[in-house]
């Protein structure tokens, strides 16, 4: 989970319509009981769950929420005794969780206006633990807002989504996610310009890699693993997945980092090299992309994104990974050099 924060509190960045559209809703008392914020990994859905839970809790009356009072403050520093966020990383939601919240959402709000609890990637909560919040959704609680966020729309029940207001949030423009870098973390021109490409539009990816050297090397450490895998054999390729089953938590940010390699294959195919995202690769990304046609580049796409999604149903993630490795084109050591 990241969350934007600004001296301790979160602080929206993009997404003005879904901002837009919350605020409509607190100023006309007309607000869901149940939202469902989807987008890609650390694109701003927990930030704005947070904004929401502050709206509601903030001791201001106008302009809520106000950023300054003590609930506000409170909520940024996770101390707020009737806002919770239930987020585990590289594990799922459990039944007994969803169990221990019900019990706590026939208690009245402690000292705020409404109790919230966000529920993140919900998308890999356990099936039991699913089908209990569904009782929760189809009754819910006085003073309880639940907001509930996801990587897609498609790995939820339906019965769940059809219960909450979804709001799709898109990656950002690369120019707003490089203008937020400068002015709110203070990152040199060149450095913000180089971290929005790469992010794709993620803000809490782009400002975590700000401070976080191990999401450079791990980009670098991944984009030579496929580098290398795709001069590979069938049983060297069948290890590797193996091996990347290991860390299945790491699974979504190397797929997004593939995702974003074979998609600008394509940019180049197509001379659209202004809109690469591994921009410091440029001459390789060039290269590279001679020697696969559309068809095997459109295929890796494909792949990978099915792959993911399996991943994030619960598929063995060892199975997932050889099957997308077997898929992937191989190329002899002589093509490589041209």
């Amino acid at each position: 989970m990241t969350v934007v924060l600004v001296e301790n509190i979160p602080l929206v960045i993009g997404h003005e319509w879904a901002v837009e559209l919350l605020k409509r809703g607190l100023a006309m008392d007309h607000l869901s009981h149940a939202h469902l914020l989807v987008g890609p990994p650390r694109i701003g859905k927990t930030t704005l769950a947070l904004y929401l839970a502050r709206a509601l809790n903030c001791l201001h009356q106008e302009a809520r929420p106000c950023g300054s009072c003590n609930s506000c403050h409170r909520i940024g520093r996770s101390l707020h005794p009737d806002v919770r966020v239930i987020d585990e990383p590289g594990g799922s939601i459990k039944i007994d969780q969803i169990r221990e919240l019900q019990r706590e959402m026939t208690l009245s709000p402690f000292e705020g206006r409404r109790r919230v609890y966000i529920l993140c990637n919900f998308q890999q909560a356990t099936p039991e633990a699913a089908n209990c919040l569904l009782k929760t959704l189809e009754e819910p609680p006085p003073k309880v807002v639940l907001i509930l966020t996801a990587t897609q729309v498609e790995a939820l029940l339906p019965t769940i989504v059809s219960r909450c207001q979804v709001l799709n949030l898109r990656p950002l423009p690369v120019s707003q996610v490089q203008q937020a870098l400068q002015a709110h973390w203070g990152i040199e021109p060149r450095q913000a310009s180089l971290l929005a490409r790469l992010s794709e539009g993620r803000i809490g990816w782009a400002i975590e890699a700000s401070s976080n050297d191990a999401l450079l090397r791990n980009r670098e450490k991944y984009l030579v693993v496929l580098e290398q895998m795709l001069r590979q054999k069938r049983t060297e390729r069948i290890s590797l997945a193996q091996q990347l089953s290991q860390n299945p938590q790491g699974l979504p940010e190397i797929f997004d980092l593939w995702q974003g390699w074979w998609r600008d294959l394509l940019l180049a195919r197509s001379g659209n090299i202004q809109a690469l995202t591994n921009v410091d690769r440029e001459q390789t990304v060039l290269h590279e992309a001679q020697l696969y046609t559309l068809r095997e580049i459109r295929d890796c796409l494909r792949a990978i994104q099915h792959a993911a999604q399996q991943v994030e149903q619960n598929v063995n993630p060892s199975l997932a990974l050889e099957v997308l490795l077997l898929r992937m084109p191989r190329l002899s050591s002589d093509a490589s050099q041209g």
